[in-house]
């Protein structure tokens, strides 16, 4: 009945999200300190954008706080600290990316690799520890 009466439009676009990734190092110019999106960019494979965002801002805002009480090696070490954790997850998106989706520049040999390496992950317990840590994530 509802379908019925259902009034569709056009599509506007028709397009496939890019599956990317960027850092940018440092995360800290002079007195601007960046943090999630505006700093690092993961695919949406992983799962991993919005829990590095919220880190990010975990860890500057513990750097803030010491700053104003009067401690600056936090802050001074904001960029580094948050850059370990970010390319851990970089690297987990990458490989999930290219572990579950199937790529055309891939060809025969890294379509059989991807084969194999999804056959190891189903078959042993160490590589599904491995997964389940880094895509529930990693600690701050």
């Amino acid at each position: 009945e509802a379908a019925a009466q259902l009034v569709t439009g056009p599509s506007l676009e028709k397009s496939i999200a890019p599956l990317r990734s960027f850092v940018a190092e440092p995360m800290r110019f002079g007195r601007l300190f960046l943090a999630g999106d505006a700093a690092h960019i993961v695919p949406p494979t992983g799962a991993k954008g919005l829990n590095l965002a919220a880190g990010d801002v975990g860890v500057l805002a513990q750097a803030l706080a010491g700053f104003y009480r009067g401690h600056t090696a936090e802050l001074d070490a904001y960029s580094q600290r948050a850059l370990a954790r970010v390319w851990k997850a970089e690297r987990f998106s990458w490989w999930f990316t290219s572990l579950m989706h199937d790529f055309p520049e891939t060809g025969g040999f890294g379509r059989r690799m991807q084969e194999a390496e999804f056959d190891y992950l189903c078959g042993s317990e160490a590589a599904q520890r491995a997964l389940a840590e880094n895509y529930v994530g990693l600690a701050l």
